[in-house]
């Protein structure tokens, strides 16, 4: 499922968390990178295949997941 043109979920790709265009590299990883400081030139060097959009997606994405209403369930005693 693409939830963007940069954003992709697919069961069979990162247990289906969101990655960019069905790389296999997951937003929440891009993600880590931005939080800990590093820049958008740090994360596009350590991955050539990523567009300096790719990381303004996940920041979009992250966004917008921020607006969605969450429900918690226990799994596990």
């Amino acid at each position: 499922m693409y939830i963007s043109d940069r954003i992709t979920i697919d069961g069979n790709l990162c247990n289906g968390g969101p990655t960019i265009r069905g790389m296999g590299i997951t937003v929440r990883t891009i993600l880590e990178f931005v939080f800990a400081g590093d820049s958008h030139e740090d994360i596009l060097s350590q991955y050539p295949d990523l567009e300096a959009e790719d990381i303004e997606a996940c920041l979009q994405f992250a966004l917008a997941s921020a607006d969605r209403q969450h429900t918690i369930k226990q799994i596990a005693a």
